[in-house]
């Protein structure tokens, strides 16, 4: 993963914030947006997104090939949830790599769940999706969305080799699309696109990142 910044890397932790209060807006009532229920939750948090990064999403809808469109699968992430997924996939870890130190482990867990403290979702301005045909039906971008770095044989990483000329093809029309509304991808996630939050601002070398903790308060669901 040469020159791949991770999420634990110190310097994402450094970044500084400075949350523009912008609210959190249900994807689901845009017809535009195909929003996927893999990840549906009982408060409809997954469907959730800052409202730019929402308008940012619909301009790259708009700039996919015809007949494509953007599945998006999970948006804003409740802290707890993002607490609990990095610590079970950190336990799996451990027990695949008994002899290795806690800091590897970190390295290594945050290489596909990032650590709570500076996770993308839980500021409202990351989101996992994919691509899919006006009927909804999925397109092939190599692997599933979430696979891991162990069952893709590394195939989960944006720029991986093994997969086909397909794939290929897709994940380069998200990539242009995503990347013209202003996002940033995370590299070892072909899925992961985020606007606005710490992992943005560093690469971007903004000056601050836009969103801080967001909450998905009862007026919004």
């Amino acid at each position: 993963m040469t020159d791949i910044i991770l999420l634990s890397d110190p310097r994402v932790a450094a970044t500084r914030v400075t949350d523009n209060g912008e609210a959190l807006v249900d994807a689901r009532e845009f017809a535009a947006l195909r929003v996927d229920t893999r990840k549906s939750d009982d408060a409809g948090s997954y469907a959730h997104l800052r409202a730019d990064v929402l308008r940012r999403l619909l301009l790259a809808q708009e700039a996919l090939p015809p007949g494509v469109r953007l599945l998006m699968v999970e948006g804003f992430r409740p802290p707890a949830l993002q607490r609990r997924y990095f610590e079970e996939y950190a336990a799996a870890l451990r027990l695949a790599h008994p002899d290795v130190g806690p800091d590897r482990i970190r390295e290594l867990a945050s290489a596909y769940i990032s650590p709570p403290e500076v996770a993308p979702h839980v500021s409202g301005g990351a989101v996992d999706l994919t691509l899919c045909t006006d009927d909804g039906v999925e397109l092939p971008l190599g692997t599933e969305v979430n696979a891991t770095p162990e069952e893709s044989a590394g195939g989960c990483r944006t720029g991986a080799l093994n997969i086909d000329a397909e794939a290929r093809a897709h994940r380069a029309a998200l990539g242009r699309a995503m990347t013209a509304a202003g996002f940033v991808n995370y590299p070892t996630e072909w899925w992961h696109w985020s606007y606005g939050d710490r992992y943005w601002a560093l690469l971007t070398e903004a000056p601050a990142a836009k969103y801080g903790l967001a909450t998905l308060s009862p007026t919004t669901v």
